[in-house]
């Protein structure tokens, strides 16, 4: 049957539809115009951050942190397993092993307790993924890199305007990264930013972003010309991209509030047939302020899993499962990974399903997803 209620519904409000109008009318359509530099504004104000870049998406701005950070084959980085494969294939592609850590059984993030015993001489950087927007334990997380004078790179895909002990997620390391796919609070269709929280990496990260050019020193009458003085790609996005983004990132608090009504809804709706069935619903630590990304439930076993997802699509619900962990990936044994390294990511795999969630989901159509829900039966 056709489904109904889709997993995700991108949406443009008619502010950003007038934007992508002007953008067109204006005839600039290449990067760095005026609805890109409202971006990095609403960035740079709101999150405090010395220096924010859109980028053609999340994944090239971490090929970004590689090319910073000077990683050369060799060189290690120590990823969850439990992500996107972008996450790993943005510093593979520079020679870059990749060494897998283990979750959390309780938020699904990277477990800060195990990562020493992942640390050797050859590492470089710790890569952390704030998974569902809610904030890893960066304190332990920071210490442990200053004492091993390794820099870490926040994933921030999931997390934008979430939290971590009052500090912004995505301001919390050296460099972080967002997506503004359409799967995301906020979208282009496809995009990204690089936040840039350690002032050393500002000029460089222009430099890379246009072609490895001195470009935007020429704009700003800094030299009387630019030219080829480093690596780089071509990383920015177009200004259309940029003004179908620029009223969501003006707007934030309104996508974030009606995001932060859908989740409650779900939690306080599905909380007692989840516990009756014995099903997981997801945990906020006191001290995080999630960014309400998504609303995911962990089912008792891969069985019940599946047939809890064609149980929705018989009722026409869309939901989704997510990541499947990387260290048991076909690519992964070209780095050897150990056997049975990451067991908590290979249980939270097997079980997680998400539910439908996006900006524009109502009452109604809510409604519907939980009722299906309650009618299924472990």
């Amino acid at each position: 049957m056709t489904n109904a209620i889709p997993f995700n519904r991108p949406n443009f409000s008619p502010a950003a539809l007038d934007a992508f109008r002007d953008a067109v009318a204006a005839a600039h359509y290449s990067g760095d115009g005026t609805f890109t530099k409202a971006c990095h504004k609403v960035l740079e104000e709101t999150l405090g951050v010395r220096k924010a870049l859109l980028t053609t998406s999340c994944t090239h701005a971490l090929e970004m942190c590689g090319l910073l950070l000077d990683l050369v084959p060799g060189d290690e980085i120590i990823v969850p397993s439990f992500t996107f494969v972008s996450t790993v294939n943005a510093f593979a592609l520079r020679g870059v092993k990749p060494v897998f850590a283990d979750i959390r059984p309780d938020t699904l993030n990277i477990d800060e307790r195990r990562l020493p015993g992942l640390v050797t001489p050859r590492t470089r950087a710790i890569v952390v993924v704030h998974y569902a927007g809610v904030g890893c334990e960066m304190d332990e997380i920071n210490a442990l890199a200053k004492a091993h004078g390794i820099s870490v790179i926040e994933d921030n895909a999931h997390g934008l305007f979430g939290r971590y002990r009052g500090r912004w997620l995505g301001t919390l390391s050296d460099l972080a990264t967002q997506s503004f796919h359409e799967t995301k609070n906020f979208s282009c269709g496809e995009g990204g930013a690089l936040l840039i929280n350690d002032a050393r990496f500002i000029e460089r990260s222009e430099i890379l972003r246009e072609k490895g050019t001195n470009r935007a020193r020429f704009f700003r009458g800094q030299v009387d010309k630019y030219t080829w003085v480093d690596l780089g790609s071509s990383y920015l996005p177009s200004e259309l991209l940029a003004a179908l983004l620029a009223p969501q990132l003006a707007g934030w608090r309104d996508i974030q509030d009606a995001r932060g009504r859908v989740w409650d809804r779900y939690a306080q709706g599905l909380g007692d047939w989840a516990r009756t069935n014995d099903v997981r619903l997801p945990t906020i630590p006191a001290h995080c302020e999630q960014a309400y990304h998504m609303f995911y439930m962990l089912l008792p076993r891969l069985d019940v899993r599946q047939a809890f997802i064609a149980h929705l699509r018989s009722r026409g619900v869309n939901p989704a499962f997510h990541y499947q962990p990387l260290d048991r990936a076909p690519m992964a044994a070209r780095y050897a990974p150990q056997p049975d390294a990451c067991p908590v990511t290979s249980d939270i795999a097997d079980r997680l399903v998400r539910l439908p969630f996006f900006n524009t989901l109502g009452e109604a159509d809510q409604d519907l997803v939980m009722n299906a829900v309650r009618e299924f039966r472990v």
